[in-house]
């Protein structure tokens, strides 16, 4: 009888998915409760789009060259790793060895069955540079093109984040007008973004949904409530 082969399928694209998480929750987040602050204290609806789009422009920029950084960091910090434990298989094998027992032990192996693994390693220096860094230090290889992709994903989920409870202000006669219809869409896009982030990290659906929306309408409400008290 044929049987039905089975296949795997496994969610691959987590870095890219945490880059757009982090340059959307900001970007729907932070102008947001910025318009909202305006809307407080302005009635042209033209200060809080120029606030707005400036805001948009700067934390984009910021929030893309932070992940480049962060990317770099960890590549840079791979390869210095990388280099020390190739250093090591050379200079110090016994305690390499050693270490490599201690790993298979954390995994149910004994001793015994430890050895073979040991010595097939210890006569392939790569594979046994790259089993030190995977399963000692919980290291993976970057892409080399992380950075920069890190950084244009980031900076282009942050542009389109901020500018969903930015344009209702184009459209909008008032500051009150353009607030009101603001959070309306600001909320609905906030909660179909928290399910989507559920979905894919493997959290609650809704209750990420309910955490996003909580989040950001707090965070533009302190916005308008202090702009209201200085104005």
């Amino acid at each position: 009888m044929p049987q039905t082969p089975h296949v795997e399928r496994h969610f691959t694209a987590s870095e890219r998915v945490r880059d757009v998480v982090i340059g959307m929750s900001d970007g729907l987040t932070v102008p947001f409760a910025l318009a909202a602050g305006l809307s407080g204290a302005a009635t042209s609806t033209g200060i809080i789009i120029t606030a707005g789009l400036a805001e948009i422009a700067a934390g984009s920029i910021a929030m893309g060259l932070g992940g480049y950084l962060a990317a770099k960091s960890d590549a840079e910090h791979y390869a210095m790793e990388r280099v020390r434990e190739e250093r090591e298989v050379i200079e110090i094998p016994d305690a390499e060895a050693a270490e490599v027992r201690d790993v298979l032990e954390t995994y149910g192996l004994t001793e015994q069955e430890s050895e073979p693994i040991v010595k097939a390693l210890s006569q392939r220096p790569k594979a046994w540079v790259d089993f030190m860094m995977r399963f000692e230090l919980g290291l993976e290889q970057p892409d080399p093109r992380r950075a920069l992709a890190s950084a244009l994903t980031i900076a282009g989920a942050y542009v389109v984040g901020g500018l969903i409870p930015l344009g209702p202000y184009f459209f909008s006669s008032s500051a009150k007008a353009g607030l009101l219809l603001s959070v309306a869409v600001t909320l609905m896009a906030l909660m179909l973004f928290g399910y989507v982030k559920g979905r894919f990290t493997g959290a609650g659906r809704w209750r990420s949904a309910l955490q996003t929306v909580l989040i950001g309408g707090l965070a533009a409400g302190a916005a308008f409530v202090i702009a209201r008290a200085i104005a």
